[in-house]
């Protein structure tokens, strides 16, 4: 068996990719409280003490998906065309990156994690984290458009804006959290969600 760095990092990435990809369809089959750590680990085709060794707990993997998405979300925002209003490149980044994928976040339809204080300091970290993200995506296609980025009514545009976008998530996640068969329509239900801004 070979052990050098770089085939044991290949094999951690892929163990860690099975078990996010397992909690995915469990989650969505099943929902998020009756999934166990066990049943995601089983469908790995891993032992339960080798899930954590990667995650300390199904929240944190959660968790750690978002964290993960949020930088190729943001390059989709980026590459929506330039007609896009800020709200628009998000929410159809988005619907794209779902249909590309063919998966939703956990988080879509689990809501945020209920687990320690920890996780909960944690999951508000990630959501400021989140805004910020897009928020800077938002300044980079403004400033494509010609506004000056560091003007304040450039910065307060796009941080409310992103705001806004994250509170249309949020609402979406609390009105079906849980729901494991808001999944297999998820791409509409994001675009009601934005839809739920407009007066």
């Amino acid at each position: 068996m070979d052990t050098t760095p770089g085939r044991r990092e290949e094999n951690k990435a892929r163990t860690r990719s099975a078990l996010e990809q397992a909690a995915a369809r469990l989650f969505e089959e099943h929902g998020f409280a009756a999934t166990t750590v066990r049943d995601i680990a089983a469908a790995a085709g891993v032992g339960e003490r080798t899930f954590f060794r990667y995650f300390p707990s199904k929240e944190d993997l959660v968790l750690q998906q978002v964290r993960d998405l949020i930088p190729g979300m943001m390059a989709d925002v980026r590459g929506r065309p330039a007609t896009e209003a800020p709200l628009t490149a998000l929410r159809e980044a988005i619907v794209a990156w779902l249909e590309r994928t063919g998966t939703t976040p956990t988080i879509l339809v689990s809501g945020p994690p209920k687990g320690s204080e920890r996780q909960h300091l944690e999951g508000h970290a990630l959501q400021v984290d989140l805004e910020d993200a897009i928020t800077e995506a938002f300044l980079d296609r403004l400033e494509a458009a010609g506004a000056d980025r560091h003007a304040s009514p450039t910065v307060l545009r796009a941080a409310v804006q992103a705001r806004a976008g994250v509170a249309a998530l949020r609402g979406l996640m609390l009105v079906h959290s849980d729901d494991a068969s808001a999944a297999a329509d998820m791409a509409r239900l994001v675009r009601d969600a934005f839809m739920a801004l407009e007066p």
